[in-house]
């Protein structure tokens, strides 16, 4: 007998749990895409998304995946031949650097492992770049596979005033950590509606600088790619290169009100950041006497949404708890060993509840299975959750 039938807890890092009344929201019909009204609801939530964002600059919306937008950008930043540096610190860096270069552009990487970037090691690079060779340096804020979470601001500031574009992959990131693009001098950032967000996958954003904007265009930038017909544009058929994707708008615009305006920002930077800290607490709590271990050693460097575990049995783990409780948990996608890794998504529709109850999972599953583990995660996690109660930020803000 199992004990799965019931409400399922996804913990995976994207497509997150999308909230009933999102999905409420777009479950209509419709209605006439060249009204006004419907032109008025994009208007709104394009300017939501650049208050997420923390930015005035310019924003091309495009219907699609992160790796859509990841194409997008790059085909609006580069010729064939321009010279590209990607930090990579997991899975999705490397990933983006590998499309970068199928689409003929140069690319070289600072490879940092599943660690954190180094801005020391950036300034360094750029330092041997005199002639300005270098157009944009490109980072995942947060690299979904390895969990870690790059220093926007550090890297910045690292890159002093050499004058190459600053890219932000914040797919995995935005509506979940701190994203003050304008304060932060990101030129371009890069973020997709299934993770924080709390949408159904399908829709991706490029926000970019007028600094990026006057770059001009290529010969890698289609009129589909092409940001400059989209951002701002007067008619709703420009903003998303053809039909709308009417059902996602009416989401977005749901979702953004909830973070926005009801929840507020800072308050769900900080939800995310007290979850993650219970999540960190069980999983230390496992390491005593046994083989587990966060895959991020410093707490500085490990991101909100996602936390990567180094778990032997992880894989048999995964399906225990899945068959059992109805719970399912990330691969260890990029891991030395995926079958002995897994990952916790703590991310956009979540709560303590679902946490403990994830958290709990595991525990059930690490005894059934007789994987050797730490006692007193619950009761850690729970304490640790007690502790950031009423607390205005969580601690990292």
């Amino acid at each position: 007998m199992s004990l799965a039938p019931g409400p399922d807890l996804i913990a995976i890092p994207g497509p997150s749990p999308v909230p009933a009344r999102v999905l409420n929201a777009a479950h209509r019909a419709s209605p006439d895409i060249y009204a006004d009204d419907l032109a008025q609801v994009n208007l709104q939530v394009m300017a939501q998304l650049k208050r997420l964002a923390g930015t005035r600059a310019n924003l091309a919306p495009y219907i699609g995946n992160g790796h859509a937008g990841w194409e997008a950008a790059s085909a609006n930043m580069f010729a064939p031949g321009d010279l590209a540096l990607v930090l990579t610190s997991g899975h999705f860096g490397r990933s983006w650097a590998e499309m970068t270069e199928g689409l003929g552009v140069s690319v070289e990487r600072l490879d940092f492992g599943a660690l954190a970037p180094d801005p020391a090691r950036l300034a360094a690079r750029l330092a041997q770049d005199p002639q300005g060779r270098i157009r944009a340096v490109m980072v995942c804020q947060t690299d979904t596979a390895s969990a870690t979470l790059a220093d926007i601001r550090a890297i910045r500031a690292a890159m002093g005033d050499h004058p190459a574009l600053l890219v932000v992959d914040a797919i995995a990131s935005l509506g979940c950590a701190p994203m003050r693009m304008d304060d932060w001098g990101v030129d371009v950032l890069i973020a997709a509606s299934q993770k924080g967000l709390m949408c159904p996958p399908g829709t991706v954003f490029v926000w970019f600088s007028d600094r990026a904007a006057a770059r001009g265009r290529t010969s890698l930038t289609s009129p589909w790619w092409d940001w400059h017909l989209r951002a701002g544009s007067d008619a709703l058929w420009r903003w998303w290169g053809g039909t709308p994707p009417v059902q996602q708008i009416f989401a977005l615009s749901e979702a953004l009100t909830m973070i926005l305006d009801e929840e507020g920002l800072e308050a769900t930077w900080a939800r995310h950041d007290r979850l993650a800290r219970a999540t960190w607490a069980a999983v230390d709590a496992w390491s005593v006497g046994g083989g587990i271990r966060l895959s991020v050693a410093d707490p500085a460097a490990r991101a909100c949404s996602v936390t990567a575990v180094t778990l032997p049995g992880a894989d048999a783990l995964r399906a225990w708890v899945t068959r059992e409780c109805g719970v399912t948990l990330g691969v260890g996608l990029g891991a030395p060993d995926p079958s002995g890794a897994l990952r916790i998504a703590h991310m956009g529709h979540t709560n303590a509840g679902v946490l403990l109850g994830t958290l709990g999972a595991i525990e059930a599953g690490l005894t059934a299975l007789g994987i050797p583990h730490g006692t007193g995660a619950l009761e850690t996690a729970a304490a640790s959750i007690a502790r950031s109660a009423g607390t205005a930020d969580g601690g990292r803000h």
